[in-house]
């Protein structure tokens, strides 16, 4: 199977290493890394063993790679409307294309432009930074879901887990509204607090008073989850987001460490496009909406955007 890989940074290049490393047809598309990838490979430093690919189909431009038969992109959301000029070079007819991607309305929004592809979205719950050009670390976790929008192929969708299974990456089939809002449940409450509060996650729940304002967060989203239709969310979850994330290593999730290195924040697609479908549901996310504008002020401060 032939992938493409837009975006090859601390996601997109663990997952595409791993399935070059299982055997597939892997073509990585760089932007700053270009350079030193075709002189020295790519280096992935992982948990679940590391993994080094000397000579990478590396690209500066989606123009000189292959059609795919599916692309997995994995761009920061900020970077979305970029897919326009990307994409089409990678596409044939049955090509499929796997966000890997945190937020809700990404599907939706991408089929008004791409509306005769097939597109998933990909939930990835992954600890992993790139430490330099080039290198990746995976501290911890590693699976991925994959949730079904639009392709209405059972039989192509199993063999695609299937090889990401056969790469080493645990991967499930999930349903795609459960999963979107699932995984928005640990992200819209752990990844603005760490930048609100300037901590890594861990130090959130050491805290009695910020562990207590976490765990009101994430009843948020759920009920948030609940009023616009989505159901299967167990009773119990919230318990288990608090100790997976008690569990985990210290670690700074992708919001925190964009702000840290003056990147633009994935504020859109995680905090204010859930906040206006709850709305429209009848249903007010109050104290994720004052985060939302927490961050859109911490925004605008590190003049990461202009004022609006």
């Amino acid at each position: 199977m032939r992938f493409g890989i837009i975006g090859s940074g601390a996601i997109g290049a663990y997952y595409g290493a791993r399935l070059a490393q299982g055997g597939e047809d892997v073509h990585f598309l760089f932007h700053s890394d270009y350079d030193y990838v075709r002189q020295h490979g790519l280096t992935i430093n992982s948990i679940a063993g590391d993994i080094h690919l000397d000579n990478v189909q590396a690209y500066h431009s989606t123009e000189d790679m292959p059609k795919c038969d599916v692309v997995i992109v994995a761009l920061k959301s900020t970077n979305q409307h970029l897919l326009k000029s990307l994409l089409p070079p990678l596409l044939k007819e049955d090509t499929w294309v796997l966000l890997i991607q945190n937020g809700i309305g990404l599907e939706e929004d991408f089929v008004c432009d791409f509306p005769d592809t097939t597109v998933l979205a990909g939930l990835a719950f992954i600890c992993s930074t790139k430490a330099k050009p080039g290198v990746v670390d995976h501290t911890d976790l590693g699976r991925l879901n994959i949730g079904d929008y639009n392709s209405r192929n059972p039989e192509r969708l199993i063999a695609l887990v299937e090889t990401f299974r056969y790469a080493g990456v645990e991967t499930e089939i999930v349903d795609y509204a459960l999963a979107r809002w699932q995984k928005s449940v640990w992200n819209m409450c752990f990844n603005g607090l760490t930048v609100v509060l300037d901590t890594p996650v861990n130090k959130l729940l050491e805290c009695l008073s910020t562990a207590q304002l976490c765990r009101d967060l994430i009843e948020e989203v759920i009920e948030a989850a609940t009023v616009c239709g989505v159901s299967g969310i167990a009773s119990d979850y919230a318990d288990g987001i608090m100790e997976m994330t008690r569990l985990m290593k210290p670690y700074s999730p992708s919001m925190k460490v964009d702000h840290d290195h003056h990147r633009p924040m994935e504020i859109y697609y995680l905090y204010t496009r859930p906040i206006e479908e709850a709305r429209k549901h009848g249903y007010d996310m109050k104290r994720m909406r004052m985060l939302e504008q927490q961050l859109r002020f911490i925004a605008v401060l590190s003049r990461q955007e202009k004022i609006n």
